[in-house]
């Protein structure tokens, strides 16, 4: 591979105009000849930069509404050729082919008109062609071309051709690589538009792109490597935008998406505390500050070094109160100027602000790996109503009671299986989560709902008078039975299992009402 290459010619057709005539002017004034087309030669041209128009160059004019300019042997035979190699110096040389040693090419786009909604045949017209083909080429050839498909290594290659005198090998050859993944990223957000346009979920080939907003200091463990990418533009730690504190870990991102997720289940203002990605207290109340008190009620040990995400604007009641105890990440759609001060006072507390909420209801897909490949799944965007409960006791639940039951079961949503959830006035009150058990869920909630009394100087657990909910259906009545000891007046669970009627007859034992969703949501 040749390392030092100079360049003597250079190609610049861009969609985006970011430091475009900075750029040029650099190559200019080292006498790099400029070939360009349509509105990157305008740009040049009105700043005062020589350019030859590439129609002029090959001597063969644009056609088909601008779908053919750089698809000629002109171009891509100036780009592709070996300059080691006689027989390739021999024939550009033949047919007048001179070579390009430099392309600048970033591409329609495409990905940003899909998000505004624009009509199909707008889309499938912001589909480039020549764009993907030149960079391609381009990269193929790296050993004598260098390929830029983005204006943040403009300065990198100037750099260099100022230091050097031209682009080095190694230089190149990393913008090869990154070339390819552009056109990878590129080509997978057209496949999958392509697939939503016929309703196909799964097509038979899926490419999963994204860019890599973050590199992590490790991932889980400080012996795992990570990073964090960014695939689209649901509102969340991918979007957020962070107004102070350290730079966020693996394990912080990953729990502030479950508590981000989890907290836009809910319409009135509301508090979600995560702990390793499982919600340790979760209540709606008639402000932010007052869901706050009742959130950290439910398990105020795990709370400490938490995450916390609210679904309104975060207030200086609120920021003065989430501020008296240790917590890692507080995320939300704004926060107040006063709250914001409050929190400056925590300089290691990060501030992540959102603009707005995920969807629940919204369509998606979920990825997660697998020795040799991934699963994928639309996202859990299942609720349930009041009106598609079914109540299979013979006591209904109180119009109280349905409130809470509709909570839990949110909350539920979020928690990891097996889960158990007991709530009570809008908060929860006792979480089991992750147990290989059902039953053992509900002990340890009931358990820690007793503990999280005797902190608040109770002397009843929590979980007197709560509701219960249970993400899947109890295979045994073992695991009802430990609500119903636990002070549960009500349950809500899917239902389904082939002892339903044994469930359902300790229910009735219990004097307590039960709800069946016909609706799960394991969360694994």
């Amino acid at each position: 591979m040749t390392d030092i290459v100079q360049i003597r010619r250079a190609l610049i057709s861009v969609s985006d105009k970011t430091g475009l005539v900075a750029f040029a002017q650099a190559l200019a004034a080292r006498g790099v000849e400029i070939l360009s087309t349509g509105g990157s030669a305008k740009a040049l041209r009105d700043a005062g930069i020589p350019v030859v128009e590439v129609s002029e160059h090959t001597g063969f004019p644009e056609i088909l509404d601008g779908r053919v300019k750089t698809l000629v042997p002109q171009i891509h035979g100036g780009i592709l050729g070996r300059r080691d190699l006689p027989e390739h110096v021999a024939q550009m040389e033949q047919h007048a082919i001179a070579p390009i040693d430099l392309v600048a090419v970033n591409l329609y786009p495409f990905e940003a008109t899909v998000a505004r909604g624009a009509a199909f045949d707008d889309c499938v017209e912001n589909i480039d062609i020549g764009g993907p083909a030149l960079i391609r080429a381009a990269a193929k050839n790296h050993d004598f071309v260098a390929v830029l498909t983005e204006a943040a290594q403009y300065e990198a290659v100037l750099a260099e051709i100022e230091a050097q005198g031209g682009t080095s090998s190694a230089l190149r050859r990393r913008l090869a690589g990154e070339a390819y993944a552009r056109t990878a990223a590129y080509d997978a957000a057209i496949s999958a538009w392509f697939a939503e346009q016929r309703g196909e979920t799964f097509p038979t080939r899926m490419t999963v792109a994204g860019t890599r907003r973050q590199a992590l200091r490790y991932g889980e463990n400080p012996h795992q490597a990570a990073a964090f990418y960014v695939t689209g533009t649901r509102p969340g730690v991918a979007t957020a935008r962070q107004v102070q504190g350290k730079e966020l870990s693996y394990n912080n991102l990953n729990d502030t998406d479950a508590a981000f997720e989890a907290v836009a289940e809910f319409d009135a203002p509301s508090v979600v505390i995560v702990k390793h990605a499982n919600p340790c207290g979760v209540a709606s109340a008639d402000s932010v500050a007052a869901a706050w008190d009742l959130a950290l009620r439910c398990d105020p040990v795990s709370a400490f070094g938490g995450i916390v995400a609210l679904n309104r604007t975060l207030d200086e009641a609120a920021a003065e109160k989430i501020a008296a105890i240790f917590t890692e990440v507080i995320v939300a759609p704004d926060a107040t100027a006063g709250a914001q001060a409050i929190l400056a006072r925590k300089k290691n507390l990060r501030l992540l602000l959102t603009g707005a909420l995920p969807d629940p209801a919204a369509p998606g897909l979920t990825v997660r790996s697998v020795a040799g490949g991934f699963l994928a799944q639309t996202r859990d965007a299942g609720r349930v109503s009041r009106e598609a409960l079914k109540v299979v006791t013979k006591r209904a639940p109180t119009a109280a009671e349905l409130d809470d039951l509709v909570f839990a079961f949110r909350v539920c949503k979020h928690v990891k299986s097996n889960a158990i959830v007991y709530a009570k006035g809008g908060a929860s009150v006792g979480i089991g989560a992750g147990q290989m058990s059902r039953v053992d869920s509900a002990r340890i909630a009931a358990w820690k709902s007793g503990e999280a009394a005797k902190a608040a100087g109770l002397d009843a657990p929590l979980t007197q008078g709560s509701v219960v909910a249970s993400d899947a259906f109890f295979p045994f009545a073992d695991g009802l039975e430990a609500a119903v000891a636990a002070g549960a007046t009500a349950v809500i669970q899917p239902g389904g299992s082939m002892r339903d009627a044994e469930v359902i007859a300790a229910a009735d034992a219990g004097g307590i009402a039960m709800v069946f969703t016909g609706m799960r949501h394991f969360r694994h």
